[in-house]
């Protein structure tokens, strides 16, 4: 495991949002401040706060945006290889897990009282979730350019 895989699985263990913990470790690389973007990474968590798009997923989608668009990232042409390393994600991801979505991933509902409380009572935030924070950086690992 690289050292930024590790990062962004000790932040999540540590308390860090999946989200955060997968854009915070990577974005400085990139020039963003680590607390702006532990702060941009806030909401996404938790499928969005309602078990969609698992928040390591989003995580890493920030990233890839940072690393395949410039300044001048304002029309489709310019957002045309955010948008294929996207897709490119997407299927590795999918390929792993089977899903993108928390719930699916989960086999839980944590944007409800009675979906959290299960996945914390099958410890699913220290096992479940891991593995994705983990797979999502490992995943940034193989498609980032190389620094």
């Amino acid at each position: 495991m690289t050292s930024s895989v590790s990062t962004a699985v000790e932040r999540f263990k540590s308390g860090c949002a999946c989200s955060q913990a997968v854009f915070g470790t990577y974005s400085p690389r990139y020039g963003l401040d680590e607390n702006q973007a532990m702060r941009i990474a806030a909401g996404f968590a938790g499928g969005m706060r309602m078990a969609g798009t698992c928040g390591a997923v989003s995580g890493a989608l920030m990233v890839l945006g940072l690393a395949h668009c410039t300044d001048a990232c304002r029309t489709v042409e310019d957002r045309k290889a955010a948008y294929a390393a996207v897709l490119a994600f997407f299927e590795k991801f999918k390929e792993r897990h089977g899903s993108l979505v928390c719930r699916e991933l989960l086999g839980c509902d944590v944007s409800t009282v009675e979906g959290h409380k299960m996945a914390v009572d099958r410890g699913l935030f220290r096992s479940k979730c891991v593995e994705l924070v983990q797979n999502a950086a490992l995943i940034l690992e193989e498609m980032l350019p190389s620094s």
